[in-house]
């Protein structure tokens, strides 16, 4: 079976999570997916379902600055933009195996996206 590029099969997820369609990211991605982010290492769909879930309504708008790939890894970095930023950026590096993301490394400073500080 032949399946789409490496890059092709990430660019079709981050559009799809970005614009509020995680079941349609999370069909591109392994059961038994790992991610690293800042203050959770995730194991599995579901709980990388949930993490994604639980962000993606938060999203106002995605600025892309750059995007990467050989062979089965690809990086993307960009700017989720929240009501708390706009310009904190996010960078992403993602495996991909026989059609699926099967490992992410997350890297975003969390703090840029908590509540704005008062006063």
């Amino acid at each position: 079976m032949t399946h789409p590029s490496a890059h092709a099969t990430v660019l079709d997820y981050h559009r799809a999570w970005t614009g509020g369609d995680v079941e349609a990211a999370m069909t591109l991605v392994a059961d038994d997916i790992t991610c690293r982010a800042p203050g959770v290492d995730l194991s599995g769909k579901d709980a990388y379902r949930a993490f994604i879930a639980g962000f993606a309504p938060q999203l106002t708008g995605i600025g892309d600055i750059a995007e990467f790939a050989d062979g089965e890894r690809v990086a993307l970095f960009y700017y989720p933009q929240t009501a708390a930023t706009t310009t904190a950026p996010a960078g992403e590096c993602f495996t991909v195996r026989d059609g699926k993301i099967v490992e992410s490394v997350l890297v975003f400073d969390r703090l840029s996206y908590g509540p704005p500080a008062e006063g």
